[in-house]
């Protein structure tokens, strides 16, 4: 059993277009719920209502994420001019066992039995995506998250979810110690979760290709936002460490400033300009050869030495910016980054300042069915066999 049920819970940000901006709305609720609900409404409806409580719990373990879910359930019930009876078993942000319930919905069978399909997707992916950004920022406490999921969900109200279990996550973390954590996401829809106005993000690879040149994109880029920091994509030509240092040069002034970045995001296929597998093991040796000791999976050697964006390419970089004397400039890395790679980015302490990730997302998606089972008909306790452990203690 998890043993954190009281600890304080986490401030929420509020915003006036939420929960609504979550679909279903009352009149498309029909639509998108499943027939056999729609059909044991027309049943009860017939042969007489009855007060149900439904318990819902997850097969693993999670963060409560649970906040939009319950808005959203709570302005539905208004809606029909009903009220229910909400227990809590977790607040937000804590820690929820496998198997264990984590809320109960007591009210009309007539009014609840049709809103299982909506709440049930409201919740399974929102608290394993909390769980893993948790996860993530516990292993990168010194580094800046951004959630860049959107462009990776199925659709806007899956990317509303995920931003909040980004949230989430995150804010437990800091809740319980120092941490930077996720400071913004790619859309302005969720921005405000991160007390931001508009979404964050730098430059795709489509604006590199489209300028001709990592430099070019970076002068038109700046040309247009000359007031905003300036962060480079630099991996498009294979040439990280070569267009890096040009860029680099070309805005002095800004690095004088801290305010530019470099992103790496190479691609699996091929090592960082300057490396391969004898180099990534020496540029490790050199700055954190406690990473390289000892035995390792294949999964955490490809983290470490492998192609991509791995622990040594950032490493190099680093090292490469600082013999050219551009301590200053920042690195920001994308491509993967899910709780397996922060930890192993953490084993290599390695130099990197802010992490673009939607890997936050649950990789198994069978992990994050929620499940719930009505216990109780009429005030008396009863739940299918195998269930018993849902019902009340």
């Amino acid at each position: 059993m998890s043993n954190n049920k009281n600890k304080s819970n986490i401030k929420m940000l509020k915003n006036d277009s939420w929960p609504m901006g979550l679909r279903p709305n009352p009149s498309q609720l029909p639509s998108v719920t499943d027939t056999y609900f729609l059909k044991t409404k027309d049943i009860v409806s017939s042969y007489g209502d009855t007060e149900v409580t439904y318990a819902i719990f997850m097969r693993r373990p999670v963060i409560s994420a649970l906040n939009l879910a319950i808005d959203w359930l709570e302005a539905i019930v208004k809606e029909r001019k009903s009220n229910v009876n909400i227990k809590r078993c977790f607040k937000e942000g804590s820690d929820v066992g496998a198997g264990e319930p984590m809320i109960y919905i007591s009210g009309s069978m007539l009014l609840l039995v049709d809103l299982e399909t909506a709440i049930l997707q409201k919740i399974g992916a929102t608290c394993v995506a909390a769980y893993n950004a948790r996860s993530m920022v516990e292993s990168l406490r010194k580094t800046s998250f951004l959630a860049m999921d959107a462009r990776h969900c199925a659709g806007a109200d899956m990317a509303d979810l995920m931003a909040y279990g980004a949230y989430v996550g995150s804010q437990r973390v800091k809740s319980e110690g120092e941490a930077i954590g996720f400071i913004g996401c790619a859309t302005d829809k969720t921005a405000h979760l991160f007390e931001n106005k508009k979404g964050l993000g730098t430059m795709p690879h489509a604006l590199v290709g489209y300028a001709g040149s990592t430099l070019k994109a970076a002068e038109m880029f700046h040309a247009t936002w000359p007031d905003q920091p300036l962060t480079v994509l630099i991996d498009y030509f294979g040439k990280e460490i070569t267009d890096g240092l040009m860029v680099s040069r070309a805005f002095k002034d800004l690095v004088d400033k801290k305010s530019l970045s470099l992103r790496i995001d190479t691609h699996g296929g091929r090592h960082i300009e300057g490396l391969d597998i004898a180099g990534s093991y020496a540029v490790l040796e050199r700055n954190a050869p406690e990473s390289i000791r000892g035995f390792r999976t294949d999964q955490e050697l490809k983290y470490l030495i492998g192609t991509g964006v791995s622990a040594a390419a950032i490493w190099h970089l680093r090292e490469m910016l600082d013999n050219a004397g551009f301590e200053k400039v920042k690195i920001i890395a994308s491509s993967g980054f899910g709780p397996e790679k922060c930890k192993v980015f953490s084993l290599a302490n390695v130099p990197v300042d802010v992490i673009g990730t939607g890997s936050y997302l649950p990789s198994r998606w069978s992990e994050t069915y929620a499940t719930a089972d009505i216990i109780s008909y009429g005030g008396k306790s009863q739940v299918k066999v195998g269930r018993e452990f849902l019902l009340r203690r």
